[in-house]
């Protein structure tokens, strides 16, 4: 049987049957002694007695063979949490025969296949990173030179209104094609996590009236007002300038679906230990089935007008947001407007306002 390749069963089921004869001979003997003297009722009690110190006594036997079971069984516990904590080295000790081992061995096997395919991904994610910053930096000299060439051909066709519109037209496809290749390095290079977040208390309120004048002068032209409201001590532990990154694709994003007259609302507020930081504006909105397709890389929705987006500026702040320990989430309603709201963890409520940031791996 399966069951006897493991030594210490083999050893208890011995041990049981020794006691069993033992005291089974104990009690024979016993009964022969008290017979001859004519005394069964001291044999009864005698083979009684008997029995409960056999019972006793596998009882203990049990208890102790138990209690090493339940030990083993909590060191390779400890052992699985330590992996999956990231300890990828941790294994549990499986020297004996027997199935409880064979079991250890088989988790022990499928923590070294795991490995093995994270090392792969890992390597995957790394290789992709490389040749798309391989290819962005080829990309940049051609789009120099034609950005370059762009500008000349609108200086030479001043009075070519045609040319004038076709180049402007030029300049805008040239942008979305920059645009295009620094999100693609961005967001592989959170993916291959070869991004170190290194995080700062910054004053909220300077941040976001940072990201209110990147976009300034385009709200400004196409007729659009971007409003600021919250508190001027909160303070948040991120790395600024990705954490501008994703707020200034959130708001471009809501500067992409409002209106002329429109209004692009940023707004932070400290609730118990949260920081919660919304950004709505009175857009277009975004139809109940693109809701949950949003936050997809070059998500594209059927329903939408938009023909300048790429489908990156939303899962690449998700990405950054989530580097940070924060959420993200979005409420809409066609022809009412969105709503993103970003919640970071704070350290505890009313001390600094400063959150937990967990940096990227390398």
């Amino acid at each position: 049987m399966k069951l006897f390749a493991d030594r210490k069963i083999r050893a208890l089921f011995y041990k049981i049957l020794f006691f069993a004869a033992a005291f089974s001979g104990i009690s024979a003997g016993g009964i022969v002694y008290f017979g001859k003297r004519d005394a069964p009722e001291y044999a009864a009690y005698f083979v009684l007695a008997c029995s409960l110190c056999m019972i006793l006594t596998i009882i203990v036997k049990l208890l102790v063979y138990f209690r090493e079971q339940n030990r083993i069984i909590e060191e390779a516990a400890a052992q699985v949490r330590e992996y999956m904590a990231g300890s990828q080295e941790s294994r549990i000790a499986c020297y004996e025969e027997g199935e409880l081992y064979r079991l250890f061995h088989e988790v022990n096997s499928l923590a070294a296949i795991l490995n093995a395919h994270t090392e792969k991904e890992r390597k995957a994610r790394v290789f992709l990173k490389d040749t798309i910053s391989d290819i962005s930096h080829q990309l940049k000299t051609p789009l120099a030179a034609l950005n370059i060439y762009n500008g000349i051909l609108q200086d030479e066709a001043q009075d070519a209104p045609a040319i004038q519109e076709f180049t402007a037209l030029s300049e805008q496809e040239l942008d979305r094609i920059e645009t295009l290749v620094q999100n693609l390095l961005k967001i592989t290079k959170l993916d291959a996590g070869t991004i170190v977040m290194e995080c700062h208390p910054e004053n909220v309120a300077d941040m976001m009236e940072d990201v209110r004048k990147h976009f300034a002068f385009r709200a400004e032209r196409e007729g659009k007002e971007i409003r600021l409201s919250g508190g001027r001590e909160s303070t948040l532990l991120c790395d600024r300038t990705w954490m501008m990154e994703a707020v200034g694709n959130i708001v471009k994003n809501a500067l992409d679906h409002t209106k002329a007259g429109g209004l692009i609302q940023i707004e932070w507020k400290e609730q118990a230990s949260v920081l919660r930081l919304t950004v709505r504006d009175n857009g277009s909105g975004v139809h109940t089935e693109d809701l949950y397709h949003i936050f997809k890389r070059f998500y594209r929705s059927r329903f939408s007008k938009d023909t300048q987006g790429i489908g990156l500026g939303l899962p690449l702040a998700k990405s950054v947001i989530e580097a940070h320990n924060g959420t993200i989430e979005v409420d809409s309603m066609e022809g009412a407007g969105t709503t993103f709201v970003l919640n970071f963890m704070l350290e505890s409520a009313g001390s600094d306002s400063i959150s937990v940031c967990k940096p990227t791996k390398l």
